[in-house]
């Protein structure tokens, strides 16, 4: 008869690379490498070896002005590892699963060794792709899928056209890519420099226009003007979205534009509605939604519909790397996603 194995032993600690305070990314405790105890894990909880990982402008904002008493503070929402352990109810995953999840504002970050998240927001990896492409969907898949299908409730049956402010970006390319792959719209993106209308060519954009005289540049392309617009940089837009927006057309932002004047919206009864993807993990998390359109995301890519938006990748998950991805998203003209992966 066969001597079955011990259990595996659940580590208590992880490495990982935190921020100590809020301020410039170049300051020398701007980033340190630090043991932290892990979070208990949850029942519907799994515990991620991190494979890799990928550099948002949220890290940016939270780097720059988290409470420097709640330090050291793990920032990363972007992951692609190897489950490793489960909580006592999950149901979706078994140790061994190769994963993807962007997780929780609420929660340490993906920056460490390994990272505790709740399955109901991980998705499978797409199995075409390795950690390192793989760590550059889940945030901002999440966040194209909830503007397109969750905010404008649109289906595969919708056509029109559809402005996408930041075409480069990295919630930009998979907005186009989603809206190209499962909607009959028409997209019209932006990006100024040639090399970020390459890419935004690249992603499916129909019609690729210079944001510098966007009424101009998108009337050129659509003289009727557009059905429905993807924002994200809104300063100093809201009268041009106005004016190209048909009575009752929606704006759906991903930014933070402070002090925004709406009322430009309001002749023409247009709405102006606010996408932020850690809401249901936040407000509602019993809520499955985001494990389900990842797993649809996971299976677009492996039929090809999809592909990744990792453009820039480092070796190694450090503090070295952390800081050089920092600068690039910082800097604001960051093409598609700047990854990290595990050497």
């Amino acid at each position: 008869m066969a001597t079955l194995a011990p259990p595996m032993h659940t580590p208590r600690t992880t490495t990982a690379i935190a921020a100590l305070r809020p301020g410039p990314v170049d300051a020398p405790d701007s980033f340190a490498t630090v043991e932290l105890e892990l979070p208990p894990i949850g029942p519907h909880d799994l515990l991620v070896d991190v494979r890799a990982v990928s550099v948002n402008p949220v890290d940016v904002k939270v780097r720059a002005s988290f409470d420097p008493a709640g330090a050291p503070k793990v920032l990363g929402f972007d992951a692609s590892g190897v489950v490793v352990a489960t909580g006592a109810e999950v149901t979706r995953f078994v140790v061994g699963d190769e994963v993807v999840h962007a997780g929780s504002i609420a929660r340490p970050g993906t920056n460490a060794g390994l990272h505790v998240v709740d399955e109901r927001v991980t998705g499978p990896k797409p199995t075409s792709l390795t950690h390192a492409e793989a760590a550059a969907l889940p945030l901002t898949a999440i966040t194209a899928w909830e503007v397109l299908f969750d905010r404008l409730g649109l289906t595969a049956a919708s056509t029109g056209t559809l402005l996408v402010v930041g075409g480069a970006g990295g919630v930009g390319s998979m907005v186009t890519q989603l809206a190209r792959a499962r909607t009959g719209l028409t997209v019209v993106a932006t990006a100024a420099r040639p090399e970020s209308q390459e890419w935004a060519t690249a992603m499916g954009a129909h019609h690729v226009v210079d944001h510098a005289d966007l009424v101009a540049a998108v009337r050129a392309v659509a003289p009727d003007g557009v059905d429905h617009v993807v924002s994200a940089y809104s300063d100093g837009n809201v009268e041009a979205y106005a004016e190209l927006l048909p009575l009752h057309g929606t704006v759906v932002a991903v930014d933070d534009p402070v002090g925004l004047d709406l009322v430009p919206l309001k002749p023409k009864s247009q709405g102006w509605l606010w996408e932020f993807m850690f809401a249901r993990p936040l407000h509602r998390p019993e809520d499955a939604y985001q494990h389900d359109l990842l797993v649809e995301v996971a299976r677009l890519v492996d039929a090809g519909s999809l592909r990744t938006t990792a453009r820039t990748t480092l070796t190694g998950i450090t503090e070295e790397n952390l800081r050089a991805a920092h600068r690039q998203v910082e800097s604001g003209g960051v093409v598609g996603k700047v990854v990290l992966a595990r050497g």
